[in-house]
């Protein structure tokens, strides 16, 4: 990938060494020399939070509601396969498909809704994707046919792809840079969070209030009224009007946004490959790991329904834990380091994670969810660092997104190659070793996921800052200004790997 411009931090001998002179050979000689962990001096939790002023926080708990809520209308589909399959006369199969065509198409909303908030500010954007969400939850609720469920949960899918990036900006653009582990961790356990809450609520409203599962999705329309009055009252990002005072002093911005653009796809084509490749593995880690894992407890454990809410929502609290310390860890010990070995401790849980047919999967259901969630707890930072400042929305949010796209089968299949291995029946319900199908499945997702980490690059670190930006500076003709100020500029990390 081409960084030209860019620089090393001074490396063991005291110099700092270009970007564009290292080879590819070089480049790949060191993917085990920088997984040495830097041991970063950070402070503990508490004062990093304390770091954050008002309305940083602000921001954070608006992305963290907002993220939790879109966790929340996906799993509504997950936790009701068999009634919305007894409801519209199909197979669960059938209606895992409610889920794939989701997420092939939040690829498109993150897209759309990454290149407004990119070129108009952060809030609208955000404001009318929760506008979107309360208009196709009702109608989800108010599907009478297979086919109308399949087109409102696919136009619910492009919806729910134009958040994930706009809330990790609005969190992390203008968060401390020592805090941003820590807040990233945080932050995408609102994914974990909203799994918690579409559990409880599935049991407290689905066959129980009368109307079968339809309350559920009217009850999940409700909540985003208050997140969108919750970020009508705050304003944009500073990052965001920072880089939007720099396009109005030129005498075209959209010239300049577009310009931004072709530098960006120009100089970082690569590395939004690697960045979309990564993340179908980690898309592929966690719907892996938990679409199927009740109708596993349910199906091939006999699980009753209050046994498997109690194991997902512990599975849930591990997660929960598990991304918050991995990802204030990765402040420590690097991002690719903590993705690694928590990758390689969630695949050695994976037998019991999927063989245990007693209650006592509870404790591996809360350890294998530390461990995945905890891999994700350091990828909200770590696009945001991989990411061109100019597309950060759109980059992170797509490469999310466009990951989502290659793992939106992972259910099906999973469900698919299940039905190979039968089970005896109970009575007239079909079982089978979903159990064994999961195990061998994540291990390859595991492996993959690991070689991908390790090859890729990391830019702990990096600054976010406007004036830190090359690609800003080339796009708006102030090269050459930029070019005299990056000797100032080393140790802000812009564009920079450990070596």
């Amino acid at each position: 990938m081409d960084t030209s411009k860019e620089h090393y931090p001074p490396n063991e001998l005291g110099t700092a060494q270009p970007a564009a002179q290292m080879s590819a050979g070089r480049y790949i000689a060191t993917r085990f020399s920088t997984l040495k962990p830097p041991m970063a001096k950070v402070s503990n939790p508490i004062r990093l939070l304390r770091l954050l002023n008002f309305q940083q926080w602000m921001f954070f708990l608006v992305a963290f509601c907002a993220w939790s809520w879109d966790a929340f209308d996906f799993f509504t589909v997950s936790l009701t396969v068999e009634d919305l399959a007894e409801s519209f006369g199909k197979t669960k199969t059938d209606i895992t498909w409610g889920i794939t065509l989701v997420l092939m198409l939040r690829s498109v909303g993150s897209i759309i809704f990454g290149l407004a908030a990119d070129r108009y500010g952060r809030k609208w954007p955000f404001v009318i994707n929760n506008v979107l969400f309360i208009v196709l939850e009702l109608g989800t609720g108010f599907c009478s046919s297979y086919k109308s469920f399949l087109a409102v949960r696919a136009l619910f899918g492009i919806a729910m792809g134009g958040l994930y990036g706009n809330a990790a900006a609005t969190a992390l653009e203008d968060c401390p840079e020592e805090a941003r582990g820590l807040i990233s961790g945080m932050l995408q356990q609102g994914y974990a969070f909203g799994y918690l809450l579409a559990t409880v609520f599935a049991r407290a409203f689905v066959n129980t209030v009368g109307h079968g599962w339809r309350p559920l999705f009217w009850f999940g329309a409700g909540p985003p009224v208050l997140i969108i009055a919750f970020r009508l009252c705050l304003p944009e990002t500073q990052a965001y009007l920072e880089r939007k005072r720099i396009r109005e002093e030129t005498p075209n911005a959209a010239k300049v946004f577009l310009n931004e653009g072709k530098v960006a796809l120009k100089k970082h084509w690569l590395l939004l490959i690697y960045m979309v490749l990564l993340m179908a593995g980690f898309n592929f880690m966690s719907h892996g790991s938990q679409d199927l894992y009740p109708t596993m407890l349910s199906n091939q454990y006999n699980f009753s329904a209050d046994a498997v809410t109690v194991t997902q929502v512990v599975a849930n609290l591990g997660a929960i834990c598990g991304g918050t310390i991995i990802g204030y860890c990765s402040s420590i010990f690097g991002r690719r380091f903590s993705i690694i070995v928590i990758s390689i401790v969630g695949g050695a849980l994976l037998y019991p994670y999927t063989y245990t047919s007693s209650t006592k999967i509870i404790a591996a259901a809360f350890f294998e969810q530390f461990c995945v969630q905890g891999a994700w707890g350091v990828i909200p930072i770590h696009l945001m660092e991989l990411s061109p400042g100019s597309f950060r929305t759109f980059v992170v949010g797509t490469s999310y997104q466009l990951g989502n796209l290659v793992s939106s089968a992972s259910s099906t299949i999973e469900s698919t190659i299940g039905e190979r291995f039968p089970l005896p029946n109970k009575g007239s319900v079909k079982r089978y070793q979903y159990g064994k199908v999961i195990c061998i499945f994540m291990g390859c997702v595991y492996v993959y996921v690991i070689i991908l980490t390790l090859v890729g690059p990391e830019f702990r670190g990096r600054s976010m800052d406007v004036h830190a930006d090359g690609d800003m500076a080339e796009a708006a003709g102030h090269r050459e200004k930029r070019e005299s100020a990056d000797g100032k500029d080393l140790g802000r990390g812009e564009g920079i790997e450990r070596v």
